[in-house]
């Protein structure tokens, strides 16, 4: 039997011990960056390169947020990866793309977040993780404040809520950016972009927002 081998879409470099202070220079020289995206959290630095179906996924989801919070009529405003780090929790993130929706218009006019100067965190950040690296990212969203996650791994798209009360996520099968989401639509969609083209799919999207009746 011909074993398959699935080709990669993330390349993964884990650093330890990295002083705090080196993870923020770090971060400052070389980020925000397309080509990196770091991860830090007690003295491991993980730094991952995304290719080129990483970054495919990536984009496609995005616009799939942009063209719900379109058609449901939401402001949205978005940072892309931008580095999320708290000084006096030694811990940061950059997300493959993040989002404010709920929370919009308390950072409408910035153009630069900081949580260590008291900015409110996204409501929505996006993982696209096909590789698998080997931080887990969730604890340290959940202590910078981060509403929800979308983690895609290629196949399946799991949500994740902050439970505010116990600082940790639990698995949602409804989005509390987009209640009225079938989340399920999201992986069919990123593969029917595949058949149809980016698009053709986009358009398709539309109309099931436009005539809910309608599937797939």
């Amino acid at each position: 039997m011909e074993t398959l081998i699935k080709p990669q879409a993330e390349n993964y470099i884990v650093l330890h011990p990295i002083s705090w202070e080196t993870f923020v220079r770090i971060s400052e020289e070389i980020s925000p960056s397309p080509r990196k995206r770091l991860t830090y959290d007690e003295g491991y630095l993980q730094i991952m390169s995304p290719l080129g179906e990483h970054e495919n996924n990536n984009w496609f989801i995005a616009r799939l947020i942009f063209v719900m919070a379109e058609e449901w009529e939401m402001n949205i405003k978005s940072f892309g990866s931008l580095t999320l780090k708290r000084d006096d929790l030694e811990k940061g993130i950059e997300p493959d793309a993040c989002f404010y929706l709920k929370h919009e218009p308390e950072v409408r006019n910035k153009q630069n977040i900081d949580l260590n100067q008291g900015d409110i965190p996204p409501d929505l950040a996006i993982e696209v993780d096909i590789t698998s690296g080997s931080l887990n990212k969730l604890p340290i969203y959940a202590a910078l404040g981060v509403t929800e996650i979308w983690r895609y791994n290629g196949e399946m798209l799991q949500i994740y809520g902050l439970n505010l009360k116990q600082q940790n996520y639990e698995q949602i099968s409804q989005s509390l950016a987009f209640p009225g989401l079938d989340i399920t639509l999201i992986p069919q969609w990123l593969q029917q972009r595949l058949i149809i083209g980016e698009t053709a799919t986009l358009k398709r999207v539309r109309q099931w927002i436009r005539e809910p009746n309608q599937q797939g």
